[in-house]
């Protein structure tokens, strides 16, 4: 071992400091973590027993146990029985916590028991950015990720898949069965042990079907009929090429920092009715004069971006290209320029399409247009199959119309969506770990990641202004 650089004999006398704060550094994130939490109001916040009882065995502040999990979720330690033993050895978390070790159940019981005001300890961080002026564009990239839930694929339950798997049982019986009638012809002894080996096949494929029958039962009476076994809330969702049991989390992230500003955790796997509630988060959590939102095509909903319309929010969502008509070589509705003037459209012929009749569907005002001319127009093949092509258009049509003028002059806006908030999205999924969520049910969850973006958003932080300007931000 000569000439490399020579460790202490771990017999040798040392002298250690004399004081645990010797160990931590000034600019350590852990001091961060101390002074957020003490400049908490946890009474307000509603954490449970903030206020002790007057009788009873003594419990632990709840400001010791939110700084363990936010250190922990600072350094990627989501477990309860891990950050049990870093309370043990950790000088860090010795430091913060004053040498208090409480034992994994009581740190489990405690993001169980106030998952509320956690998320409201998340908001307050938000609510702090935004009095430093880190929200500069008043821009904001609104977008949905699937995380994976507890719940395995095998323990998820739709009634295509219940059916599937009741007609595979069904099907193995009869296997058996019919081998069990051959080894009933063969010699009795020589088929007496293949006979006991049949029917405790049969014996247990009988009971998998009772239980499946059990669980149909529940599936009938769920309203979105799915059943998931190890955690009920999780809910079976299409990703890109796959499916996956889990969670649908929201997010509407800052443009200038990426930072994220609000973020909500569904088991509804579409996201087509998320655009207005995550703007209206976001505009309430940074309280600009003017707030814009950016989404991608899964975001596009009439009723949803005529509510962001009502509600003063500029949205930039482009319209998805599913017209059947083009994909055949036709015109599509674009092709068609409406004359608000005269309230017809002027079809690729030149012909005008005017207004027929109103009608409602699916609690939408839709108003009909088409042309007697259809039929003698040589553009007729390129049009409609039918005797005359028909053009819908909705009351608050104008409001569409708008919106997409707004995105052809301003095509940079995807790009800024998905350097935004696919960024965040990539951070939180690689500090997860592949398990994603470790808790159960939409409570449990959603403190879950009010934690990872509480840990994310001081992480960002902290990079921007420093841990001596973000200490100095909240002693403020």
């Amino acid at each position: 071992m000569k000439r490399f650089i020579q460790g202490e004999h771990r017999g040798q006398g040392t002298l250690l400091p004399e004081s645990l704060d010797d160990y931590v550094s000034d600019t350590n994130p852990v001091r961060v973590v101390d002074v957020f939490v003490d400049e908490l109001d946890l009474v307000n916040l509603r954490f449970e027993r903030a206020i002790p009882a007057d009788t009873g065995r003594p419990a632990y502040h709840p400001s010791v146990l939110l700084k363990i999990y936010i250190y922990g979720y600072l350094n990627r330690i989501q477990s309860s029985r891990r950050l049990e033993r870093e309370a043990q050895r950790n000088v860090e978390l010795m430091w913060l916590t004053g040498r208090l070790m409480p034992d994994f159940k009581t740190i489990a019981n405690f993001r169980k028991d106030n998952s509320k005001a956690i998320r409201g300890v998340c908001r307050q961080f938000v609510v702090l950015c935004q009095q430093l002026g880190l929200f500069g564009e008043n821009l904001v990239a609104i977008d949905g990720s699937k995380f994976k839930a507890v719940n395995n694929r095998d323990r998820n339950f739709t009634s295509a898949k219940l059916k599937r798997r009741m007609e595979e049982i069904e099907s193995s019986i009869n296997r058996y069965l019919a081998a069990l009638d051959a080894a009933d012809r063969q010699e009795p002894i020589s088929s007496e042990p293949k006979t006991a080996r049949l029917e405790e096949k049969i014996a247990k494929l009988k009971t998998q079907m009772k239980e499946l029958q059990a669980i149909e039962i529940q599936l009938n009476e769920s309203p979105d009929k799915q059943v998931s076994l190890t955690d009920p809330d999780a809910r079976s969702m299409m990703t890109r090429g796959t499916g996956i049991v889990g969670y649908n989390v929201q997010t509407a992230v800052d443009t200038q920092h990426h930072l994220i500003v609000a973020h909500e955790v569904t088991n509804v796997g579409s996201d087509r009715d998320q655009l207005s509630s995550m703007a209206k988060q976001a505009r309430e959590a940074m309280a600009p004069e003017v707030l814009s939102v950016v989404a991608d095509r899964g975001y596009f909903k009439s009723e949803e971006i005529l509510a962001c319309h009502d509600a003063g929010i500029t949205a930039y969502v482009p319209k998805p290209m599913t017209s059947g008509a083009k994909a055949d070589g036709r015109f599509n509705n674009d092709a068609f320029i409406y004359d608000a003037a005269k309230n017809e459209y002027i079809c690729p012929a030149g012909e005008a399409l005017i207004w027929r009749y109103t009608n409602v569907e699916k609690g939408l005002t839709l108003h009909r247009y088409w042309s007697s001319k259809c039929r003698g127009c040589a553009m007729k093949p390129k049009c409609t199959p039918s005797t005359e092509r028909r053009v819908r258009r909705w009351e608050h049509e104008a409001v569409l119309e708008e919106m997409q003028t707004r995105l052809s002059n301003a095509p940079e806006m995807m790009r800024i969506r998905k350097r935004t908030v696919e960024h965040s999205f990539g951070t939180l999924k690689q500090w997860m770990g592949a398990t994603h969520f470790l808790t159960r049910k939409l409570n449990g969850v959603s403190a879950e990641m009010s934690l990872n973006v509480l840990a994310y958003n001081l992480k960002r932080v902290m990079k921007i202004i420093g841990t001596t300007g973000l200490m100095k931000a909240l002693t403020a």
